[in-house]
């Protein structure tokens, strides 16, 4: 049962980082992955909020499970973040494609602890 909970709350993932990239890209348009970094970093956000509300507030392990690997897994993407990094690089834009990629993982990470300082609250 664990691991349909965990299926269902992927693919609601997969619908809210189509949604969100879809409404990120119509507003920036042009050939930077904006979309992609918005779903990574808010993915990152919300996986350190689930994190701290498991380790100061009882989440059970279950629901962090859920809400972690299951929506969270589903809405961030990674590969996406690999394809679209070596297709700046290939573009002739190496330095949008390092900026791209070390500025994800920097956001992501500041992101992540931002939510898990929520948590703490």
């Amino acid at each position: 049962m664990l691991s349909l909970a965990v299926g269902v709350a992927a693919g609601l993932g997969a619908v809210a980082r189509l949604l969100l990239d879809r409404a990120v890209t119509a507003r920036a348009p042009g050939r930077f992955p904006f979309g992609t970094l918005a779903v990574n970093v808010s993915g990152s956000f919300v996986l350190g909020l689930v994190t701290g509300w498991a380790a100061h507030h009882g989440l059970s392990a279950r629901a962090a499970l859920v809400l972690g690997a299951g929506f969270a897994g589903g809405f961030t993407t990674l590969s996406t973040l690999a394809w679209e990094t070596i297709w700046l690089a290939e573009d002739f834009r190496p330095m949008a494609a390092a900026c791209y990629a070390g500025g994800s993982a920097l956001a992501g990470l500041l992101a992540a602890a931002a939510g898990l300082g929520l948590a703490l609250l």
